[in-house]
């Protein structure tokens, strides 16, 4: 690779470093800054640098994504939408308008219904599919991933009868009468079909990951948090191998590989720049869409539901014990209240090897946490893995089931004034991976797309500073490298992005109006909005 030294200019730079916060210029050889300053005085101390002009643009570090599934993203561009789907009706419709053009006998296969904006009122069954899939196994994930509708084709290719007993952590949907399977499943029981209809060839995963990498850089992403299995980390090795991999990528260790990454000695933080090894990512419990996630008390309305746990207190002890004795962290979804408290309480009994390693654990989404449990996460030093767009996005179904208790959910403010560390992402291809839809929802606590609608809790919002820091300076303490990323200045990598206006100095009400005008990774620019338009 290349040392040239480049002098980057003509910018306004938020560096993000606290001795210079701001500058006008930098110089990166490769892929590392070696100098940050003003423009006069580095053209004096570089002489020989290729000058690069960025045109005024308002620079920052380029943004992280903490929390991504990278090729499912990319997958999820050639499959069925359904997350336009105002009603059921409408989702049937598209579903059928595929099966008409569909090879016979292949999967059909897509994502991103919500029932919750249905008028029906309740959830899609195998009854709605069968008439309009012509025999074809199908299954569609529901937008948070936690539910799959499923038709007769894919329940019997995936050996799924009135006798199939529930699978640990997961549900049949059943009909009352018949005991039947009804057409949905929910958190574990999903694999069973998914297992069948979404494995990818490994040709096809590295094209998803690249077809995704590029939406990444459109939205001024220059690394990403991922959370997806072994086959897609394999992937990420091909591709890093070859030089073919443009974006920075933190994997979790899925918790089924977690006594094999044990075995070969493999610990949290092996890796470098381009590749690095992050915690063990263990299921607590579902989401609040199909209201599967864990809660102390009863959802709003259901008086016998408090969700599904997908690992007992137990099990989450266990596992965080075996991982942290063995220099791996932990990365724990969890998102009702009740699963918040059972991994702060794992992890609170792994904390003499945490310390010992130096781990940092994770919780990710943290939706909805007790007041009692607040404080525990920077007691502990758990990360809060966040996801602005959910609260902004979900805040109606806060509402109908969690009630008084959303006091407490997407609390980034006291979370912050609490002293926890925040890293924001964007779970995509569940929502939308552009990081300013992000930072305006955890600015304004708004949706973009109802600019005049109050804002929601807007005692939990952050300053728009604040935000970003979660999607630069957090994201990178969450994975241990604060040295190298999440700032411009000198020994960190040349990950920027440019912005059409300054963030920190218009109004949130105008962050949907701010465009990326280029995204550079590793000192070479990835994405230009020039060159996409052109």
């Amino acid at each position: 690779m290349s040392r040239q030294e480049v002098l980057f200019e003509n910018a306004a730079v938020h560096t993000g470093d606290p001795e210079t916060p701001r500058a006008t210029g930098f110089v990166a050889r490769g892929e590392w800054v070696v100098a940050v300053g003003e423009r006069a005085a580095l053209r004096d101390a570089f002489p020989h640098a290729r000058r690069a002009d960025l045109g005024g643009a308002t620079v920052l570090p380029a943004f992280t994504d903490s929390h991504i599934h990278l090729a499912a993203v990319g997958l999820a561009m050639r499959s069925v939408d359904l997350s336009g789907a105002r009603s059921l009706r409408d989702a049937v419709a598209t579903v059928a308008a595929a099966a008409r053009t569909a090879p016979p006998g292949a999967w059909l296969r897509g994502r991103g219904w919500d029932k919750n904006l249905w008028p029906e009122g309740r959830f899609p069954g195998r009854a709605d599919l069968d008439p309009v899939t012509a025999g074809r196994p199908a299954v569609f994930r529901s937008k948070d991933g936690h539910a799959a509708w499923v038709n007769s084709a894919a329940l019997e290719r995936a050996g799924i009868g009135a006798r199939t007993p529930d699978p640990e952590g997961g549900v049949i949907v059943r009909d009352p009468a018949t005991g039947e399977p009804a057409g949905l499943l929910t958190e574990r029981a999903i694999q069973a079909v998914t297992v069948l209809a979404e494995t990818a060839s490994p040709d096809r995963l590295e094209q998803a990951i690249q077809d995704a990498t590029r939406a990444a850089h459109r939205a001024g992403i220059g690394a990403v948090h991922v959370v997806e299995d072994g086959e897609v980390f394999a992937a990420f090795q091909r591709l890093r191998a070859r030089g073919g991999l443009s974006v920075r990528v933190c994997m979790a260790i899925p918790e089924d590989s977690l006594d094999a990454a044990i075995g070969v000695g493999l610990r949290t933080g092996f890796g470098d720049p381009w590749l690095r090894v992050g915690g063990v990512k263990i299921f607590s419990d579902g989401a609040l869409g199909p209201q599967t996630a864990s809660m102390l008390e009863p959802y709003e309305g259901q008086p016998e539901n408090r969700g599904v746990v997908v690992r007992t207190p137990e099990q989450l002890r266990d596992l965080a014990a075996r991982a942290s004795s063995h220099g791996i962290a932990v990365t724990v979804h969890a998102i009702g209240d009740r699963a918040n408290r059972w991994a702060l309480d794992a992890i609170e009994a792994a904390q003499g090897d945490s310390r010992r390693h130096g781990l940092r654990h994770r919780i990710e989404h943290a939706q909805l946490l007790h007041p009692d449990d607040l404080p525990r996460l920077a007691r502990l030093g758990v990360t809060a893995s966040m996801q602005p767009i959910h609260c902004t996005q979900d805040r109606d179904i806060v509402d109908r089931y969690w009630g008084e208790r959303g006091r407490y959910a997407y609390a980034f403010r006291s979370l912050l004034r609490a002293g926890t560390h925040l890293a924001f992402g964007s779970d995509a291809p569940v929502e939308t991976l552009d990081v300013l839809t992000g930072i305006y929802a955890a600015a304004a606590r708004k949706r973009v797309s109802e600019p005049e609608r109050p804002a929601w809790r807007p005692e939990e919002a952050l300053t728009v500073r604040e935000s970003v820091r979660a999607y630069t300076e957090g994201a990178a303490y969450a994975s241990g490298e604060e040295d190298v990323k999440g700032r411009l200045a000198p020994g960190c990598v040349a990950d920027f992005v440019g912005l059409s206006e300054d963030l920190f100095a218009i109004p949130p009400d105008r962050i949907p109006e701010v465009r990326v005008r280029f995204t550079a990774v590793g000192g070479t620019v990835r994405y230009s909005e020039s060159s996409a338009s052109s």
